[in-house]
């Protein structure tokens, strides 16, 4: 079974920075469909940063230019770099990757962004 770990989640004032880590286990980032959503309360999960399989990348308006996603194959894990975090961050961050036609999430990590 697949699973997905994520981790580096917390509280944060606003300007500040965290790094989300994903890891995972029975399956591999490389060269699969792979990303972050996040999910607010009482708001739908969304799409914050994604890899395709030819390795694009694409991000949320609102978080372009202050989020950067990455995979590192050797470690099999995929990571999300926060910069200048902004209250509306809050919410938590989900990863997903794509394997043989199914979607696999991990449990969730929250972010806490104050003002």
């Amino acid at each position: 079974q697949v699973q997905l770990v994520e981790s580096g989640g917390g509280l944060v004032q606003a300007g500040g920075s965290l790094r989300l880590s994903c890891a995972a286990s029975r399956t591999t980032f490389s060269s699969k469909s792979t990303g972050w959503y996040r999910q607010a309360p009482g708001k739908q999960r969304t799409l914050v940063a994604g890899i395709t399989i030819s390795s694009d990348t694409n991000y949320a308006d609102s978080v372009k230019g202050r989020f950067t996603i990455s995979r590192d194959n050797t470690k099999n894990t995929l990571d999300l770099q926060m910069n200048s975090l902004k209250p509306d961050d809050t919410a938590v961050y989900y990863c997903y990757v794509v394997t043989r036609g199914t979607t696999y999430w991990g449990q969730g990590t929250q972010v806490t962004v104050s003002s």
